[in-house]
């Protein structure tokens, strides 16, 4: 069983700044991919970024500039720095782990960017 446990999210006001963690434990030994995703209420879930193994990013083009994902293997970790957040940021992340085919997903973290 793997277990994610994701930590960060609340409310805060455009411009603003958050933290998102995601950290992995159980039978997960080689974790080639993390990432987070997001939904907004209905809307589809999408992607924010990615980092795999050998520390290459990618990033939506609304977050560019904005956010920054990084890892910490030794901790099974990602971490999702969000600035300058917008109300368009406001969603529900998502945090995914794994190596192809095999991922798992976090329960989710609510932000919610309001004034």
């Amino acid at each position: 069983q793997v277990q994610l446990v994701e930590s960060g999210g609340g409310l805060v006001q455009p411009g603003g700044s958050l933290g998102l963690s995601c950290a992995a434990s159980g039978s997960i030994f080689s974790i080639n991919l993390m990432g987070w995703y997001r939904q907004a209420p209905g809307k589809q879930r999408e992607l924010v970024a990615t980092i795999t193994s050998d520390g290459s990013a990618n990033y939506a083009d609304s977050v560019k500039g904005r956010f920054t994902i990084s890892r910490d293997d030794a901790k099974n970790t990602v971490y999702l720095q969000m600035n300058s957040l917008k109300f368009e940021d406001t969603a529900v992340y998502y945090c995914k782990v794994g190596t192809w085919p095999r991922y798992y997903w976090g329960q989710g973290t609510q932000v919610t960017v309001s004034s």
